[in-house]
């Protein structure tokens, strides 16, 4: 990947959509997938292989898996052993396999340990000829709602354990948007001083309103591959007051102004956000999809 070139990795079909009350239906989906990649998206979360009675809204993961357009890196979010098991059965080459840094919140969204759950990787990495890219989320890397601050030691220690099982990807994740830019550069600074050949990716909520301020500041510290979802929607159900990720859209926008391409019509990544609220039913927080491009035509 050129050191110019940003990787927006789209996450509205899974984490846009996971908190919402009302639930989209499986062709909604689809369809929001479509129009995510038709913007050009070629790299999206499509769905997530939790437990149906847990979040309702991913009830039907493996069929979106299977119907998913074949010329996108579609990624699956396992949680365990079962959920690996059933990306694989649904055809997927990838998957992004969650780790939550503070103990507290590991348990209440996984019902195991931090450290116990890492322990997982040793079975997803076998049998070889599976050949599955394996990305790895640290979940409230620079925070827990339960615990407060997480700190840059307790963060170590969860990405020493994960890299020995060698991951070919590594993501932090503000799950709750508690970050600050500092945080943000001094965090992923240490992690490719100890790991300079990870590939790392940020997944940014703006629940404080940090969350674009953030991404700029992991690109100013190298990261090339950034976490966002159409609209802003998102947030956790495990988490209280979990609000939405940062905007694809006004993050293609930040962007474009900076002269660092990201291969996404922002034209069609705005009417893709209008549609997704259309179908959620509630405004959602973009701020572009509601103030439009500047200049305000492409031939300006």
């Amino acid at each position: 990947m050129s050191m110019d070139f940003l990787q927006i990795i789209e996450v509205s079909p899974r984490d846009g959509i996971q908190n919402e009350t009302k639930l989209l239906s499986t062709k909604q989906k689809l369809m929001l997938i479509r129009k995510a990649h038709e913007a050009g998206i070629t790299r999206m979360e499509v769905t997530s292989f939790v437990n149906p009675k847990r979040v309702p809204q991913m009830a039907d993961a493996d069929i979106v898996a299977q119907k998913h357009p074949q010329t996108l890196d579609a990624i699956g979010l396992i949680l365990n052993r079962r959920g690996f098991e059933r990306a694989v059965a649904a055809g997927l080459n990838e998957v992004n396999f969650v780790i939550v840094a503070s103990e507290t919140f590991s348990q209440r969204n996984q019902n195991t340990g931090t450290f116990e759950t890492i322990k997982i990787m040793e079975t997803l990495r076998t049998p070889p000829q599976q050949n599955i890219r394996l990305s790895v989320t640290i979940g409230a890397a620079f925070g827990c709602p339960f615990e407060g601050e997480v700190s840059i030691s307790r963060l170590m220690n969860v990405v020493e354990a994960v890299m020995f099982y060698q991951p070919d990807e590594l993501a932090l994740a503000d799950t709750i948007g508690v970050a600050t830019p500092r945080d943000i550069s001094e965090r992923i600074r240490i992690i490719q001083r100890t790991y300079p050949d990870i590939p790392l990716r940020l997944h940014l909520h703006n629940t404080r309103n940090t969350g674009i301020a953030n991404a700029w500041a992991g690109v100013e510290a190298g990261v090339r591959r950034l976490d966002a979802s159409l609209g802003g929607t998102g947030g956790c159900p495990f988490a209280p007051n979990a609000t939405g990720n940062i905007a694809t859209e006004d993050l293609v926008y930040m962007l474009k102004r900076s002269g660092l391409p990201t291969g996404i019509d922002l034209d069609a990544a705005i009417d893709a956000a209008k549609w997704l609220e259309e179908q959620l039913g509630h405004s959602v927080p973009g701020q572009v999809m509601k103030a439009g491009r500047f200049p305000m035509s492409q031939n300006c």
